[in-house]
């Protein structure tokens, strides 16, 4: 089942002990697209604010010494970078790696760098939040459904595994179903589809309001630390504010964690 089948609600789960550590890594800030619900206020205009190759494999090398679970690289657009291709091979040569994108440039001489490092460890990750143009564009702006619909198709026609992931919205609300129905006429099994709640952080005034109290962590990576969880790369969630030794902000992560169960008040959100 998909989790629109249980009830379009973010994953309930327990914390820690036993967390299956992801480490996600914000590539860069600047996007093609301007959504209106963006929770990095990603934009055309956004500064970059890019990471780079050699902190990426740092942080890749890290977080497989770590045994972490997977690594998901995120922006901004990352197609928008040259180097995101070295980052991807580098990454999926040691780790499950996602890269998540709204597909709309991958085509071309980007399609062609991606295929040639296409393997069984890397996973792209797609956000569609319609069965239609209309639905998807009401907040990621005229022409998006189509472009990235394309972009999907391009993508399986060279052989990559895609995920969807989409955000329930006042537009979709009534017709998630349609989603669903959707993604398996494009041959994309239910799980590997995602249905997430609005989220109230960045560009949104809508939706859930979520913090370190309610969102189990995903160790998430920008230019300026390690944060709690890839939706927000805000203050209040930042819990170093240097990126390396990633075991450091690790044991910060656990202390929280400790001291929340402590008080009987664990995080049970996940929306990955």
């Amino acid at each position: 089942m998909t989790q629109l089948d249980t009830g379009l609600q973010a994953k309930e789960v327990c914390a820690p002990p036993g967390l299956a550590w992801k480490l996600w890594i914000y590539t860069n800030y600047d996007c093609n697209l301007r959504c209106s619900y963006c929770v990095a206020k990603s934009s055309p205009n956004a500064a970059r604010r890019a990471i780079g190759l050699q902190n990426v494999k740092r942080l890749v090398d890290e977080a497989a010494a770590l045994n972490f679970e997977q690594v998901f690289f995120t922006g901004g657009e990352p197609f928008l970078l040259n180097d995101i291709y070295d980052m991807l091979a580098y990454s999926s040569a040691r780790v499950k790696t996602n890269v998540l994108t709204n597909a709309m440039l991958l085509r071309g001489p980007r399609l062609e760098k991606l295929s040639a490092i296409n393997n069984d460890n890397l996973v792209v990750q797609v956000s569609l939040d319609g069965g239609n143009a209309a639905d998807h564009d009401a907040y990621r702006g005229a022409g998006s459904w189509a472009k990235g619909v394309e972009g999907i198709q391009l993508l399986q026609q060279n052989g990559f595994r895609v995920r969807l992931g989409t955000t329930e919205t006042p537009a979709n609300a009534a017709r998630l179903r349609e989603v669903c129905a959707f993604h398996r006429s494009l041959g994309i099994p239910d799980e590997d589809h995602f249905v997430r709640p609005l989220a109230k952080r960045g560009y949104s005034k809508e939706g859930l309001e979520l913090n370190m109290g309610n969102l189990v962590p995903e160790l998430t990576v920008n230019i300026d630390g390690i944060f709690w969880h890839p939706l927000s790369t805000d203050a209040d969630m930042q819990v170093s504010k240097t990126m390396f030794p990633l075991v450091k902000a690790m044991e910060r992560v656990q202390s929280v964690l400790d001291e929340m169960a402590r008080n009987g008040a664990a995080p049970v959100m996940t929306f990955t």
